[in-house]
């Protein structure tokens, strides 16, 4: 602490001393009405890439610059914002799917672990529940997985199944995205059948071919920022490390946005875990499994996905183990019969437009983290000398 030390004499007797303080330090609570503001624009308003993300947020939040950088930094120091950085649109740079995994209950928490601690390609790692017995019930550890181009996915997966001692996995890669986003404060408002005028538009996962000059960027790109690279040039230390100049990174960082590699730039909150206060972000994702008649896939993701209340929404087939759903999506909340409020309103819209419900049922989350899934075919390499022939299972 800083300032002058104050003491206080009464009759020749000590009452009292305190150390004054220059300034009191920042709120940190996502539910603070500044903080509330900028989180808003924060989490998931900022597309693409952007040289000056954090003036675009102030701009848009109408929070002064300073004050913008100010909370974020305290945010991400306490905790409340788990990390800070310009997201990628990882389906047009790697393999990828969901991975429902069917591990014994004496190995789940283990199995658990590892994916989360060992596996840089498994990105969100979740145990999974149903409400009553569904189709695919006994699958309860979820994660993503992503492995570099003209590598394997599966090929992975079976190290990871023998690794954790799983008895099944099923990959379950995106035919289509209608909906990926997070911006749990601005959701928190949503109404039951909110939706936008038009369909969400399928965004497809083929691909980009990029040179050695943008994957050079890229890498840079994609890094966590610390607090100390949250100011007016948050890509200055990332182009000095490329080897570039500013102006040259910014230039094939947009590029790279012109190619659709590049997501959103977000500061994504801790909504998991409960704050250093015990305020939470959220308490429950509800995983929505949908089919739809063959055909009427595209049609039904767009229906879906144009309600903001979905995080994400995507064309997965499910296979028989669930049901041959076909559209999966999440939505995140603190009240549990909200959030089926909002899926009960989802069902009624696709029913009033003609389109059938076959099957549908719900997975709920339970304990989740959440880290970037690697790309690099270094790294890839690197973990399968380390593991490849290990033969398992390992915890």
């Amino acid at each position: 602490m800083s300032g002058p030390l104050f003491v206080f004499l009464i009759s020749d007797r000590i009452l009292t001393t305190f150390m004054a303080t220059d300034t009191l330090s920042p709120p940190i609570e996502h539910t603070e009405e500044t903080n509330a503001r900028i989180l808003a624009v924060s989490e998931d308003r900022i597309r693409g890439f952007t040289r000056h993300p954090f003036q675009d947020i102030a701009t848009l939040s109408e929070v002064p610059f300073d004050t913008v950088l100010e909370r974020v930094r305290a945010m991400l120091k306490a905790g409340v914002i788990r990390r800070v950085r310009q997201t990628l649109l990882a389906n047009k740079l790697a393999e990828g799917a969901l991975v429902a995994w069917k591990v014994p209950a004496e190995r789940l928490d283990a199995a658990f672990d590892f994916m989360f601690k060992e596996d840089p390609f498994s990105g969100h790692v979740v145990l999974r529940s149903t409400d009553r017995e569904v189709s695919g019930s006994d699958y309860r550890l979820w994660t993503t997985l992503k492995v570099p181009q003209d590598k394997n996915m599966a090929e992975h997966a079976d190290v990871l199944k023998r690794l954790v001692g799983a008895d099944e996995y099923l990959l379950m890669p995106a035919h289509g995205i209608f909906a990926l986003g997070v911006g749990h404060v601005r959701r928190k408002t949503m109404e039951p059948g909110e939706r936008t005028e038009e369909p969400a538009k399928m965004m497809t996962t083929n691909i980009a071919d990029l040179n050695a000059e943008e994957w050079n960027v890229l890498l840079h790109l994609k890094g966590e920022l610390s607090a100390e690279e949250i100011g007016p040039e948050p890509w200055a230390g990332r182009a000095e490390a490329a080897g570039v100049s500013l102006e040259q990174f910014c230039a094939i960082a947009k590029i790279l946005d012109q190619k659709g590699v590049i997501g959103r730039f977000s500061t994504f909150l801790e909504h998991v875990k409960p704050s250093q206060t015990g305020v939470r972000v959220t308490r429950f994702n509800g995983l929505f499994h949908w089919k739809v008649p063959e055909g009427m896939q595209e049609r039904a993701g767009g229906e879906v996905g144009r309600h903001p209340i979905m995080t994400h929404c995507y064309w997965r087939e499910g296979g028989p183990q669930f049901g041959n759903v076909n559209i999966m999506g999440v939505v995140h909340g603190t009240d549990k019969d909200l959030i089926m409020k909002h899926k009960a309103a989802i069902d009624q819209h696709l029913a009033n437009i003609g389109i059938p419900l076959l099957y549908t049922n719900v997975f709920w989350g339970g304990r989740s983290e959440i880290k970037p899934s690697e790309i690099s075919p270094i790294v890839f390499k690197e973990w399968h000398e380390k593991w490849g022939s290990v033969q398992g299972p390992v915890v």
